[in-house]
């Protein structure tokens, strides 16, 4: 073999080597990834979660589920498949299970979904969402001292909507309960978008294991959808205080 044939042979093998090992990095990168995300959302491959899905906002009774609503349920369920886990997807008035042993992702305020009343009053004691009795604004999340109302775009802030986004954990070493109770189903919606394009800057900040509780503003959402996001605050101290009139009483 010549010496010219000697480095060509040389240099392929050296190119293989190297394309073998960029691969393995990307491989082994892409891995670590998905179980960040997996552990940030307890879904570790082949386990369930439940996706508790509401009602359509004002038909008590009523197995309708909103358009954005859906639309929500449907990133939710890509989400789940991308950690390699299952969605059992449960109407909220059939969910009779607790929390810890499954991932849990409830959609829609406590207006349209009982378990979502159910978490608020056991878990997020300082959230209540308090009817209004003008239809348009909707329900106002109150949290602690602090207030969260609809407005329309006739009005000086123009049209913004608002929504709760929480992290609930019953224990150490249980999965957790995503909340995502907003005034409107666009608002469900951006909140999913919210949480799935954030969740590393979430896991960063509150790791694997501890509660939170934010609520997201959405800006225009008549003109924009659920595309325009934003942090209003986080209100996980606020949230998870019984008020003062409870303790007492």
């Amino acid at each position: 073999m010549t010496d010219s044939v000697l480095n060509v042979v040389l240099g392929l093998v050296a190119t293989a080597i190297s394309a073998s090992l960029g691969w393995l990095a990307q491989n082994l990168r892409r891995r670590r990834r998905l179980e960040r995300v997996r552990e940030f959302f307890g879904m570790p491959g082949r386990t369930e979660c439940l996706l508790v899905v509401n009602r359509r906002g004002g038909t008590a009774g009523s197995k309708n589920v909103s358009r954005n609503d859906v639309y929500a349920l449907m990133e939710l369920a890509t989400l789940v498949k991308e950690c390699g886990a299952q969605a059992d997807v449960v109407a909220h008035d059939e969910v009779r299970q607790g929390l810890g042993t499954k991932a849990e992702f409830c959609l829609g305020g406590p207006g349209s979904n009982d378990r979502t009343a159910a978490h608020l009053a056991n878990w997020l004691p300082g959230v209540r969402f308090v009817p209004k009795p003008d239809p348009p604004y909707g329900d106002t999340i109150s949290v602690g001292t602090e207030e969260y109302r609809r407005s329309e775009a006739t009005s000086a802030s123009g049209d913004r909507v608002y929504v709760l986004l929480a992290r609930l954990h019953a224990g150490p070493d249980t999965r957790p309960v995503f909340l995502i109770a907003g005034q409107t189903a666009t608002s469900n919606h951006a909140a999913v978008r919210y949480l799935v394009a954030h969740h590393r800057r979430l896991a960063r900040r509150y790791g694997t294991e501890e509660t939170f509780a934010l609520v997201l503003r959405v800006v225009s959402p008549e003109a924009y959808g659920p595309d325009v996001v934003e942090l209003a605050a986080d209100v996980t101290t606020a949230a998870t205080t019984r008020p003062a009139a409870q303790v007492a009483a």
